[in-house]
């Protein structure tokens, strides 16, 4: 009678809302023990949540480092590997980010079937060893195959760390945590060729990749002591596996069990984004805007060393320091940001609400996406007729200003827009086309510059940027009636 007692005890201990053992096997449910439990992960101590979202951002930052390292040593990279093709020196450097496409598409689902955290160890790992991989490289085919499988475990952390951040924090809380993990994703690709620069210039172009292997190490190794796995679904399965153990009772079920297997799994993460391009007209011309923001950001990644080191005579090494103005920019962007949003939650309580409409997510882009196409202005023509050197960096710092205010909102909006259950989709979506575009915009740039030079050149693309202007004013009036009207379901 006493184990009967203590099998109930241990059984109603683990069945949160049902809890009663007397019930029908199979609607025995294993939830969190109510919204304080301490074993969901947002109710862990702050200190060991904040720990979880510092190492993510910290891994998200050291892959946004590699795809810009080795661009200021891109002509150490040709000579050697004997590339004669300026498709092939782009491409060297920008296929990286197709493989920050393709790659968590592939790997990310696994995590809803295995965890977040076996998921990061293993793409860490497989992200140092291409690594070294292209450090090593004595053909132009080892380096491109190697950059490519690199680029797709170094998207690894970018894809899951929203998710990892959503288990750790709740809605209201989530704005700062997000802003720091965004922030490696848009400040790598700005530090990275800012080291890769003088590391190239002294001790040569491998190196720039020894010491990206040696930094992704370390923050490997760090991640494999601090890192513990978030996913509520595996926590919970967790439980219940042991529940099962305590009680002998074979029919308790998680809350959060997978219905589908991993090949279904897979095959939804696949189809879905892509669904979504199609259904909906606003993660469409969403993605598309922020693809093109994205694509001139590489661009201009891909061809500062030709442009300084041709019109201005920097060497190498201070071409690298070019970079410095886009995440000055980006960083000068987030304080800002963050006031912002924090009126507009203001606003949405004041008026009775628990958060703002999603549109108003798009008043910022509304307001500070113009910038972009003024730097490319500015920067273009002071290029041209080789003005002060400092000018055309002025302009990229209104780049990069504007840039942040597309990139961020972009994000935010769809994730208020689908939910919880869409949102992984809708950034897929978004991300896919933004990785895209940012592998292969690049490669019009030597021969737009060519034809056009740095004047028209680059007006073409600001007048590009503000083609897109129109269509965030209309997602803010009246989108609204356009989701009502699409209907997009999960």
């Amino acid at each position: 009678m006493a184990a009967q007692d203590s099998d109930n005890t241990a059984l109603e201990s683990g069945l949160g809302s049902v809890g009663k053992p007397e019930l029908e096997a199979e609607s025995l449910v294993v939830d969190w023990d109510g919204p304080d439990d301490v074993a969901n992960p947002i109710n862990w101590p702050s200190h060991s949540r904040w720990a979880q979202i510092i190492m993510i951002s910290v891994l998200g930052l050291v892959t946004n480092l590699a795809p810009t390292m080795c661009a200021p040593g891109i002509s150490g990279i040709v000579a050697d590997l004997n590339i004669t093709s300026e498709t092939v020196s782009t491409l060297a450097v920008t296929l990286y980010v197709l493989g920050i496409a393709v790659g968590p598409m592939l790997l990310s689902p696994l995590s809803e079937v295995y965890g977040r955290l076996p998921i990061y160890h293993a793409s860490n790992v497989m992200f140092v060893a291409f690594v070294i991989g292209n450090a090593l490289s004595t053909n132009v085919a080892q380096f491109i195959v190697f950059r490519f499988i690199s680029g797709c475990a170094g998207g690894v952390p970018m894809a899951l760390g929203g998710g990892s951040i959503a288990d750790l924090t709740p809605l209201a809380k989530r704005g700062l945590a997000m802003t720091l993990f965004s922030l490696g994703p848009l400040t790598g690709p700005v530090l990275g060729p800012l080291a890769g620069g003088f590391i190239a210039a002294a001790k040569g172009w491998r190196w720039t990749f020894w010491v990206l292997a040696i930094v992704g190490g370390s923050a490997g190794i760090v991640a494999l002591v601090l890192l513990r796995e978030t996913h509520p679904r595996i926590l919970l399965e967790r439980k219940t596996s042991r529940l099962r153990a305590e009680t002998r009772n074979s029919h308790l079920r998680s809350k959060l069990a997978l219905s589908n297997t991993p090949s279904q799994v897979l095959g939804r993460a696949l189809v879905r984004p892509t669904m979504l391009l199609i259904r909906s007209p606003i993660v469409l011309v969403l993605s598309l805007y922020v693809g093109l923001i994205f694509g001139i950001m590489y661009l201009l990644f891909t061809t500062f060393t030709g442009v300084f080191e041709g019109q201005y005579g920097f060497t190498t090494a201070t071409s690298g320091l070019v970079y410095l103005s886009l995440g000055v920019a980006m960083v000068a962007a987030v304080p800002i940001f963050n006031a912002l949003n924090t009126r507009m939650m203001s606003r949405a309580k004041a008026k009775g609400l628990t958060a703002p409409r999603p549109e108003e997510r798009l008043l910022h882009m509304i307001w500070f996406s113009p910038s972009v196409a003024v730097g490319l202005f500015i920067y273009g023509w002071t290029a041209e007729y080789k003005v002060h050197w400092i000018v055309p960096i002025i302009g990229t710092f209104f780049i990069g200003y504007g840039a942040f205010f597309v990139l961020m909102p972009a994000q935010l909006y769809l994730v208020n827009l689908f939910g919880s259950e869409g949102a992984a989709s809708a950034l897929g979506a978004n991300l896919l086309l933004r990785y895209i575009s940012g592998t292969f915009l690049p490669l019009a740039g030597p021969h737009m510059y060519q034809t056009l030079h740095y004047g028209w050149g680059n007006s073409l693309l600001g007048f590009l940027t503000l083609a897109f202007l129109p269509f965030p004013v209309l997602f803010y009036k009246h989108g609204e009636w356009l989701r009502a009207k699409t209907n997009v379901r999960f």
